[in-house]
């Protein structure tokens, strides 16, 4: 495909008829790592349409390099330098008139605004100067966007100097930025970018580097485990997924478990042509069809990389145009994920990790140290009270006084020849001072009447405001060690001992007055 040595003739570029467009592209909906990724794409396309010569040149071990460079000096300054082919001078025409389309719209450019939306996006004025491989002239380009409509120029000039047919490379310089990079951007535009390109880097026919910062993806270690109803068999918690529809598309990769979940870095990622469309670093796509709310064990531990053939993108390439097909595909990708003989979707929900003794140490010794230091700080007044009180009349309440409920459960159980009914709630009332109450309506034995027991938990509680547990097996937890504290109460009552609730009513006061202090 390489082009034969060309004299250098071309000393001006045509950008009509639809200059106006540029004035407009600042206004896309941009993110800036999808912005830059356009100029990766071009670099990549250019490199995948002259790759057999250019390793004919280099020889077999040749890659593509593309790195970026950010200034944040007078204005803001980008700069993306790459290796591939450069632009030839056939080219010139479609690659800086606006909405020109490309014949072959089968690769990376395909809508012919790529580089244009990019830097007008980004930049009041850009440069690109482009070297092609087999040509003899370097061509350099620049717009100044406010002059260019001001003066509705319909041509851009080209100044060019002489090459080796043999050198070729591109740089495009991007300054006097409408967005310039904050710091807290750029590490993001870098877990991004490497997320975007993450194919290309493994396969080796990439190298990305930002600021002089290789820019590779790290796949998450993969859950090897037993079927959570079937400890006997250690299975790896990956299956490839092909699933092709009656229009002719098509969605295939894979799909797989985490070995520990994350809330951020779960969810699929969704490519087209082996570029990451959606669902980058930490925007993984959760359609809740299949993961559900964000608080379950799916959320947290599916993830994937699924490739999408016949699917439409949007023009900044940074999400697909399902149409009416998403519901469609969302349900049958549901079924191949959850389908024997290795049921994904059941064993994100069932699969509990065994906490590793090296994993706890750390963390335990933090709850340690910041429990005794609370006791130290908060507990000596209150247990200094308790201690000298006179202990009262364990009366118990018959019935719980109505509170602001979120959630109850009443269930019957057989205790001996007696029948105890035990309802469960949790309430969040501020109003109410108790973490645990307690509404005990006992019988006389023999009277075949049923025990009403009421268990109330106060999600609004000074203590569990400060340990405020968010998913459900973490208030399960807590929820259960309360309960056990009640029901030991009333069996210690039962079996003769005098005073029983004190232990709850201390238990209170020492979650609101010293534990549940920084």
């Amino acid at each position: 495909m390489a082009d034969e040595a060309l004299p250098g003739e071309l000393h001006s570029v045509n950008i009509r008829p639809r200059v106006t467009i540029l004035s407009v592209l600042r206004h896309l909906n941009y993110k800036p790592w999808f912005a830059l990724a356009e100029f990766v794409d071009n670099a990549i396309q250019s490199y995948l349409d002259y790759k057999a010569e250019l390793r004919d040149l280099h020889g077999p071990e040749f890659k593509l390099r593309v790195a970026l460079e950010w200034d944040p000096s007078a204005g803001g300054r980008l700069v993306i330098r790459d290796n591939a082919a450069g632009i030839h001078e056939k080219d010139y025409p479609r690659a800086f008139r606006a909405a020109e389309i490309p014949l072959d719209q089968s690769g990376l450019s395909e809508f012919g605004m790529g580089m244009k939306s990019a830097a007008c996006w980004f930049a009041k004025t850009w440069t690109v100067r482009s070297g092609a491989f087999g040509e003899q002239v370097e061509r350099s380009v620049t717009f100044d966007i406010a002059k260019i409509v001001r003066e509705d120029r319909e041509e851009v000039d080209i100044v060019t100097r002489t090459k080796k047919p043999t050198d070729h490379y591109t740089e495009i310089v991007l300054a006097n930025l409408y967005k310039p990079l904050r710091g807290s951007t750029l590490p993001k535009i870098r877990e991004h970018l490497a997320s975007i390109f993450r194919v290309f880097v493994r396969d080796g026919e990439l190298d990305l580097t930002f600021d002089g910062e290789p820019l590779t993806y790290i796949s998450p270690a993969i859950l090897t485990a037993p079927y959570f109803k079937d400890s006997d068999v250690t299975l790896l918690w990956e299956k490839p997924i092909d699933l092709v529809f009656e229009d002719g598309k098509r969605l295939s990769g894979f799909a797989a478990l985490r070995e520990r979940g994350s809330t951020a870095e779960a969810g699929f990622a969704l490519f087209r042509r082996n570029r990451l469309i959606q669902g980058s670093a930490d925007e993984g796509y959760r359609p809740q069809e299949i993961f559900g709310s964000s608080n379950s064990f799916t959320y947290q531990r599916l993830f994937g990389e699924l490739n999408l053939d016949g699917f439409d993108v949007t023009h900044t390439k940074d999400g697909f145009q399902w149409e009416d097909d998403e519901e469609a595909v969302l349900a049958t990708l549901k079924g191949a994920l959850d389908s024997e003989p290795l049921r994904l979707l059941s064993q994100a929900e069932g699969y509990r990790t065994r906490v590793r003794p090296q994993d706890v140490v750390a963390p335990a010794q933090i709850a340690v140290d910041a429990t005794a230091a609370a006791l130290e700080r908060e507990s000596s007044a209150v247990i200094t009270q308790q201690v000298i009180e006179t202990i009262g009349d364990d009366a118990t309440l018959a019935a719980l006084p109505p509170a602001g409920g979120t959630a109850s459960r009443t269930i019957d159980v057989t205790v001996g020849e007696d029948k105890w009914r035990i309802s469960i709630e949790l309430v969040v009332d501020p109003a109410i001072g108790e973490w645990l109450s307690l509404a005990d309506q006992p019988t006389r034995a023999g009277s075949g009447t049923i025990r009403e027991l009421g268990i109330r938990m106060n999600l609004a509680h000074p203590f569990m405001e400060r340990f405020r547990p968010i998913f459900p097996t973490e208030l399960e937890g807590v929820l259960r060690i309360g309960t056990a504290l009640v029901l030991a109460e009333v069996i210690a009552r039962e079996q003769g001992v005098t005073f029983a609730g004190v232990i709850r009513k201390h238990v209170n006061e020492l979650l609101r007055e010293a534990l549940s202090k920084p």
